[in-house]
């Protein structure tokens, strides 16, 4: 029995994942890591298998840790619109919480939960990021002026550099659409992300994401891997549906 914990557990991926370590008790013991109390509730009906806090707070963090086997890091920082296009063609403004920078959430907020799985021995971490991390001039980075892509992989080098058997997964557009039912694709240095194959949508479903951390946690060929991931279009005639994921982790390589 493998007891894992995820953070972020709430969030639109998280949940997913978490879920489907619920649903596979017999190999699973799973915990989640959230902030907001409602809802853990509104997602998963109780609080149990649940712990409170803030990613910020080494203590709390270090507490959730004790007896864990792996670590699946689902948080990040989300922007908010401060002001919304006025005409046309224009970008709305966002900007960041107080507190909620990608340089506190996702640099020290994802620095903290691996230095706290060191402290623990924690066997395993599965990060789940974002595509676009070679762009320095990203859009992304200029959301709030956070820098967000620069400051997740800032984050994913520390865990690189930890020791412990890591997983690094740069997924692409996420799209909320039934999973299990695509080709998936791995690269490698956003070169599948901005240049995919047959011109197709750089794009995945957040299910397969969650299936491919899950399966992270089974394959040894996963581990100490850094790749970037999409999907092929779901009625593309030249798609094989991805069942096989040693095979497809066999694919990705370390390092950044």
């Amino acid at each position: 029995m493998k007891k894992v914990l995820v953070t972020g557990a709430t969030g639109g991926t998280g949940s997913l994942v978490m879920k489907k370590l619920l649903q596979q008790q017999n190999e699973f013991e799973a915990f989640g890591f959230a902030r907001n109390e409602a809802k853990v509730i509104e997602l998963f009906g109780s609080t149990e298998k649940f712990f409170l806090g803030d990613i910020k707070d080494q203590s709390v963090l270090e507490q959730a840790m004790v007896g864990i086997n792996a670590l699946v890091i689902l948080t990040s920082a989300i922007p908010i619109m401060k002001t919304p296009p006025t005409k046309e063609g224009e970008r709305p403004v966002f900007e960041y919480a107080p507190g909620g920078t990608p340089e506190e959430v996702d640099y020290q907020g994802q620095k903290n939960q691996i230095d706290a799985a060191v402290k623990a021995g924690v066997e395993q971490i599965v990060l789940v990021g974002s595509g676009g991390g070679t762009d320095e001039n990203h859009y992304l980075n200029t959301i709030g002026n956070g820098n967000i892509l620069i400051w997740k992989r800032k984050a994913e080098q520390y865990l690189i550099d930890s020791g412990i058997d890591y997983t690094i997964v740069h997924a692409g557009g996420l799209l909320n659409e039934t999973g299990g039912l695509r080709e998936l694709l791995v690269g490698k240095d956003d070169t599948l992300i901005n240049h995919p194959p047959n011109d197709i949508r750089p794009s995945i479903p957040r299910e397969d994401v969650a299936e491919v951390v899950v399966q992270a946690l089974r394959e040894a060929n996963a581990r100490n891997k850094s790749f970037d991931i999409i999907s092929k279009p779901e009625d593309d005639p030249s798609g094989v549906v991805t069942k096989d994921f040693a095979a497809l982790f066999a694919q990705t390589t370390p390092g950044l």
